[in-house]
């Protein structure tokens, strides 16, 4: 079986755990990784792999990884996608998914390439679970507790911040889908803790959650990279009331959100050409093996 070639654009905290999941799966081999520094400062972990600054100075890549902050997913689509390479990214800002999915999808359909888009843990398998819940119960409430734990997607904003040298942004549940956000900084010389709180509660990220924001001498120590959800909805089968579903993770944030990108990179190769979120692309089409196989073994 001819495997995927899959490239892994960023390595950070996704982009080192997404290389573990494909180091794990039996149907990737690791094309290259795509790094600003290039094969600089390599690190031990990828000596087996090339490391190069673009795309381009591979081979034979099928799908891209983009292990990226959210706000340069586009960016690298845009510049990979016409070389007739898929992208899969987790893209994070929930009220911006579906302008993003009708760019991605026009550029997607002119070169035939497939994208999937806000393929982490919520955005992503969350998102198949709550749809699952709602369909088994139609009319109702769903509530999505997140938490206690540290948010990527919004340390990573914090950190974009003039002034802010470190950051880590805890996610508190409060119940009832109602969040609070406690987010510790290190900051630069010359800047105040009051310039950098204002800038971070102005921002999408932050704006419709209560905020707070401290300072700390040390980010790494009081840093844990766990995290959890909690989804129920209570609603109505049929015409049947009081039907109450619930759901809970405790996970490692940055190693789930890299084997989901590595899951949605696999079900990338069998989709037609177009822009998709986890909710319009079959499950099974995510897990390695023979289909037959599968159905016999899951159903």
């Amino acid at each position: 079986m001819k495997k995927i070639r899959a490239a892994v654009v960023g390595y950070g905290n996704i982009g080192h755990y997404t290389v573990q999941a494909l180091e794990a799966a039996p149907d990737f081999e690791i094309a290259g990784i795509v790094r600003r520094q290039g094969d600089k400062d390599k690190p031990a972990e990828l000596q087996p792999y090339p490391v190069v600054k673009d795309i381009r100075e591979l081979q034979d890549v099928d799908v891209a990884i983009l292990a990226t902050p959210t706000r340069s997913c586009e960016e690298h689509a845009r510049q990979i996608l016409p070389l007739g390479i898929n992208t899969v990214d987790s893209f994070d800002i929930h009220t911006m998914i579906r302008d993003y999915r009708r760019t991605l999808d026009e550029i997607n359909k002119q070169t035939g390439t497939v994208s999937i888009i806000a393929a982490g843990w919520d955005p992503g398998s969350d998102s198949i679970v709550r749809a699952l819940m709602q369909s088994l119960a139609p009319k109702g409430l769903s509530y999505t507790n997140f938490g206690p734990g540290m948010s990527m997607g919004h340390s990573v904003c914090v950190r974009s911040k003039k002034g802010v040298k470190n950051a880590l942004s805890m996610t508190i549940p409060l119940g009832e889908g109602i969040h609070r956000r406690m987010v510790y900084v290190e900051l630069e010389d010359g800047y105040t803790l009051e310039q950098v709180t204002a800038d971070i509660k102005a921002d999408p990220y932050f704006a419709s959650d209560e905020t707070h924001v401290f300072q700390v001498d040390s980010v790494d120590e009081v840093r844990d990279m766990g995290h959890g959800v909690n989804l129920v909805r209570k609603g109505v089968s049929g015409k049947t009331q009081n039907q109450r579903l619930e759901f809970n993770m405790n996970i490692n944030n940055p190693a789930l959100t890299g084997q989901v990108l590595v899951n949605v990179a696999r079900a990338s190769m069998r989709q037609q050409p177009g822009c998709y979120t986890m909710i319009e692309v079959p499950v099974i089409d995510m897990l390695p093996g023979d289909r037959e196989e599968l159905i016999a073994h899951l159903v």
